[in-house]
């Protein structure tokens, strides 16, 4: 679980820094818009809309997919029991029946978790056959500085595997930030992947160099086209896309941070990341409340050490008031799964009597029965702890880490 929680956090911290990611179809559309080909691709909202989608398409030859923010939606099962977030269909009617069956149910697949993601817009494609399938990324390269271009051969499968399993099939190429990929670069590339003719590698490039356009100009994160596919009439197509951008220029990007959809996320994180709080919810019983994502983390693991699981990750920052504070507390014990909460503070920017205050407001006005742990530490520790003591609230209160994270655990228990 904590292996789990370290990697989302990868995404998270410091601040409430996150990477937007879009749907299938709104990716589609950024695509297209920059000129780069996909096949025909329309969103449809009810089994009515798809339905009409299907008959106005012009063919028969489609694929229906579920928009789930969520990988493996082809293996994926729907809460109603239906089987696959992608298929092929032949009619418009078909249409309507798959739709009905995807759009208002959560689909669950690996990486969604045991309570799925609902379905709220499907997407139809034309059906294209292609005679082989590329993978191509553009993300940005810590060691090198500077954006890349990644692509390989083998397409169409988890890319990871590939690269575990053969290094030697992924191709990395350094992007000149200022100036983007050369043709000479881009075609360099298009014939070291083995399209079949001139007109394919041609295309390619083109592709890899409005890519990058794309990823400049949107401040993406991440582009990631798997597959693109050389068609057997030898045309080459993003035949699907996943898109990521840098929260930090939301301000420059309001159309694309317009399309985020938060029914894809946890609706306590959502709440959280309005109050300013960095929160991640885990399944654990120990509610969490600590400032600074280190001292988080090693909160959590001194509650693994003693028994314990923790239900949350929950940093509350560097300028936590004691209204942030009461937040915070109102979305632990939304988690009816929490028995005991743990709050510990190490005060340097941070003053421990505001921490205290707000533990005091909260556990007041929220008519707090869950069992409190607080372990304060620094900037006016001594006031803060004369405010617990004065407020006649049940709240244990310790010194060392072990003993506090001991106390949260053992209170579980008892519960």
């Amino acid at each position: 679980m904590l292996r789990l929680v370290r990697s989302r956090l990868a995404n998270v911290a410091p601040g409430q820094r996150r990477y937007l990611s879009i749907h299938e179809y709104q990716s589609v559309q950024l695509l297209n818009a920059a000129g780069i080909p996909t096949p025909k691709s329309i969103p449809a909202k009810s089994p009515e809309e798809a339905y009409d989608v299907a008959k106005n398409f012009g063919t028969n030859r489609l694929v229906i997919k579920a928009q789930v923010l969520a990988g493996g939606r082809g293996k994926g099962k729907f809460d109603n029991g239906f089987q696959g977030g992608v298929h092929v269909i032949d009619s418009p009617e078909q249409a309507k029946e798959y739709a009905a069956k995807m759009i208002g149910h959560k689909l669950i697949t690996k990486q969604t978790g045991a309570g799925g993601r609902i379905c709220n817009a499907v997407m139809l494609a034309e059906r294209r056959d292609p005679s082989h399938e590329y993978y191509v990324a553009i993300l940005n390269d810590r060691a090198r500085q500077s954006p890349v271009l990644v692509v390989s051969s083998q397409g169409g499968m988890n890319i990871e595997e590939v690269a575990a399993k053969d290094p030697e099939a992924i191709i990395t190429t350094t992007i000149d930030f200022d100036n983007g990929l050369s043709s000479t670069q881009a075609l360099e590339v298009a014939n070291k992947l083995g399209f079949k003719t001139d007109g394919a590698k041609s295309e390619a490039a083109q592709i890899f160099q409005n890519l990058y356009k794309l990823f400049k100009e949107k401040d993406a994160t991440q582009i990631e086209i798997n597959p693109l596919a050389e068609t057997a009439e030898g045309q080459v197509l993003c035949m699907d896309a996943k898109f990521g951008f840098d929260d930090n220029a939301s301000f420059r990007q309001e159309a694309v941070f317009n399309l985020r959809d938060v029914s894809q996320e946890d609706p306590a994180e959502v709440e959280a990341q309005a109050a300013n709080l960095n929160f991640i919810k885990l399944d654990g019983n120990i509610g969490c409340l600590v400032n600074g994502a280190g001292l988080a983390m090693a909160t959590m693991d001194v509650l693994k050490l003693h028994g314990g699981d923790p239900a949350n990750f929950l940093d509350v920052g560097g300028g936590a008031t004691p209204e942030t504070v009461k937040k915070a507390f109102e979305i632990l014990l939304a988690d009816k799964g929490v028995k005991s909460i743990f709050i510990n503070i190490f005060g340097g920017i941070m003053r421990c009597d505001y921490i205290a205050e707000g533990v005091i407001k909260a556990t007041k006005e929220l008519a707090l029965t869950v069992p409190l742990v607080v372990r304060l530490q620094g900037t006016k520790e001594k006031e803060a702890k004369e405010l617990i003591r004065q407020s006649g609230l049940k709240i244990f209160a310790f010194d060392g880490l072990d003993e506090a994270a001991s106390k949260a655990v053992d209170l579980v228990h008892a519960s």
